[in-house]
């Protein structure tokens, strides 16, 4: 019979568990936390109410904050299931002798109860505390209801839990703390602004030695150590909780439920460091001017470092987003796809004369031409004239689609198709999309999309940019660009050799400047945020001494990979006879081909989808062909095209000089 009425008292009780568990919004509703790529905390965010609610599990305080709190508020909690018999007996036992309440019964997993459901502290208040806590502990075990408490608990003002307590009132983790702090940490939350150290320093210097001598009692610390402890100082203020990387914690963060915990690529030391740079650096600007930085891990794009202005606090514009003109900062690209095609080689002349293409009639950047120079030297001295002859080789058009399928975002106006302008600016983009290129060239051409989240898989790959050797070519031409005036000595270039290539838009509205050393890509954009001119403000002045500045913050490269063919016709000089010399009408000399044309399937044609596709042909032009079906770029070196289905399709083939012919077929499957 006992036995029967234990087990319908047990049902009953998780009947009464289930059908009415524990409100838990309070503990859902937590600070969302940015860390950097070891956990560190780089910023909170306050929650809907404003208070700051970070979450803390008994793991990550101090031993003897934790056994401080436990000898003072609830010295059985690891034996009781949250509810102590005993304190109860002692604490009615005392009512009745003294008439009065002396010491409450309260178990640390009652005050998480009430720390979820705050409510007056009547009898029927308790006896819920009480039937909670035995839930809680049911439920969450003995660490779970810690966590609560820990995460929970009131520390004056907008503080909420023992972590931002301890960061806003001493500046650490709460993992490593002294006695005189721990004892502070554990008395402030039985009155939390009547205890205040900074408003109230005699009454919270009072609780803190009680807590001494408890925990002396306890036999936790000894005397002279508890003596020493009061005699700490106070602290006299709160502290500003970390606010590192302000501009990508609001993006990490957006979205993100309470509570969330999300670990970034960031290296917090870095970033301080870079926001030191961005501080010195916007006081050097005239008023209005300010400057973006990113920077990334060549090995996988992950994003190390990045400020979205020179001070946070005086704009939080993100202006490492905003759309620019990168002036001269894409003729790399131009190069580098000619090196892949081996249409151009790095010795390869070019005539730097006026020369009108169409309707337009481009200038040098000083007003001058300087006759016949290498690729080499007009890359090196970013001189327009041959930029745009060689993208007049290569094909506006192509080069865009190039960049496009690498993951680059590229704004033109409304119905534009791009143009030989692009080798000066004639686009828009991203100082993000920019580093991102920059670094596809130092990871042998092949382009990934910049990885934010250590705590995620790293992205694959979008695609090749161009060939390993070609993108070796361009950098070993970069390196050895002419340095900005007065800093061939400085500390950033004796440590390490970095490819650059700067950029001002017109009217020097924007400076640019992308340097790429083994391990790590750098890109500074300095510029006004509305977008007005900065007359003289051109990248090698105004971004590039900046982006060394930033390469002396980074640890020393590691060795270079070898070239992946020390053979390959782009390392060997002179270049061989086809590409000596680039001719007046943009071809090298001797490289005149027939136009491009599609031999299968032919235009108009009914063609029958086999096993391995629709077979693809095409003759003229410069190879290496791109199809395209439908607007969606096929794999490289295609030869089959696996349709979706039967009906009416439209492709397209391009060649390496941006040439196009199109087909529209309609395709019929097998048995139709």
């Amino acid at each position: 019979m006992a036995i029967a009425s234990a087990g319908v008292l047990a049902l009953g009780l998780l009947a009464t568990d289930l059908a009415l568990p524990p409100d838990l919004s309070r503990w859902d509703s937590r600070s969302v936390e940015i860390l950097d790529h070891e956990g560190r905390l780089l910023r909170p965010f306050p929650t809907n109410e404003g208070a700051w609610r970070l979450t803390t599990n008994p793991d990550q305080v101090d031993p003897l904050y934790r056994a401080m709190l436990v000898a003072v508020e609830d010295r059985r909690y690891g034996w009781h299931p949250g509810v102590d018999p005993l304190a109860i007996v002692r604490a009615g036992a005392q009512v009745v002798r003294h008439g009065r309440v002396i010491s409450g019964a309260s178990t640390l997993s009652m005050q998480a109860a009430r720390l979820l459901s705050p409510s007056p502290r009547t009898l029927g208040a308790k006896l819920a505390e009480a039937g909670r806590a035995l839930q809680l502990r049911r439920r969450l075990g003995a660490d779970g209801v810690l966590s609560i408490y820990l995460t929970l608990a009131p520390f004056g003002g907008p503080l909420e839990g023992v972590r931002a307590a301890s960061l806003a009132w001493f500046g650490r983790e709460p993992g490593q703390l002294t006695p005189a702090q721990a004892a502070l940490l554990v008395a402030l939350p039985q009155s939390p602004e009547r205890l205040r150290p900074d408003r109230f320093p005699a009454a919270a210097q009072a609780a803190r030695a009680k807590v001494l001598d408890r925990a002396v009692a306890a036999g936790l610390i000894a005397t002279d150590v508890a003596d020493a402890a009061k005699a700490e100082p106070l602290p006299s203020s709160m502290l500003p909780l970390p606010m590192l990387a302000p501009h990508l914690a609001e993006k990490l963060a957006a979205d993100q439920p309470g509570g969330a915990r999300i670990r970034s690529t960031l290296h917090s030391d870095l970033q301080r460091a870079l926001e030191g740079v961005g501080r010195a650096e916007l006081a050097r600007l005239e008023k209005g001017g300010d400057l973006a930085v990113l920077v990334l891990d060549n090995e996988d794009a992950s994003v190390l470092a990045q400020i979205g202005s020179g001070d946070w606090k005086q704009r939080q514009l993100d202006l490492s987003r905003a759309v620019r003109s990168p002036g001269s900062a894409l003729k790399p690209f131009i190069y580098a796809v000619a090196f892949d095609d081996l249409s151009l080689h790095p010795g390869t002349l070019i005539d730097d004369t006026p020369q009108r293409f169409g309707d337009w009639l481009p200038n040098n950047f000083d007003d001058g031409f300087h006759g016949v120079v290498t690729a080499r030297e007009a890359l090196q001295r970013s001189l327009n004239i041959p930029a745009v002859r060689v993208l007049e080789r290569v094909g506006p058009g192509r080069l865009a689609a190039l960049l496009r399928l690498s993951g680059a975002e590229l704004a033109l106006p409304p119905a534009a198709e791009p143009g030989l302008p692009l080798a000066l600016g004639g686009v828009g983009i991203r100082l993000g999309d920019l580093a991102m290129l920059y670094a596809a060239l130092a990871d042998d051409g092949v382009a990934r999309p910049l990885r934010l989240r250590a705590d995620q898989p790293a992205p694959t790959p979008v695609g090749r940019l161009v060939g390993a050797d070609a993108a070796r070519a361009v950098l070993a031409v970069l390196r050895d660009s002419p340095m900005p005036d007065g800093l061939a000595g400085g500390a950033g270039i004796a440590r390490r050799r970095v490819a650059f290539k700067t950029g001002t838009s017109f009217g020097f509205r924007d400076a640019w400047t992308v340097g790429v050393s083994n391990d790590y890509t750098v890109a500074v954009w300095v510029g006004r945020a509305d977008g007005a001119p900065r007359p003289g403000a051109a990248g090698r002045q105004a971004a590039a001494p900046i982006m060394f500045r930033v390469f002396d913050l980074l640890p020393p490269d590691g060795p270079g990979r070898p070239l992946p063919n020390p053979d390959h016709a782009l390392f060997r000089n002179p270049p061989p006879p086809a590409l000596t010399r680039l001719d007046s009408g943009g071809m090298a000399a001797n490289t005149r081909t027939e136009p491009l044309r599609i031999l299968f399937p032919p235009d108009g044609a009914e063609v029958e989808a086999l096993a391995d596709g629709v077979s693809l042909s095409a003759s003229g032009g410069r190879p290496p062909y791109r199809w395209v079906a439908d607007n969606v770029p096929l794999p490289d070196d295609s030869r089959f095209w696996q349709p979706l289905g039967a009906g009416f399709s439209r492709l397209t083939v391009m060649d390496a000089a941006g040439q196009r012919a199109s087909a529209a077929i309609r395709v019929r499957l097998p048995g139709e």
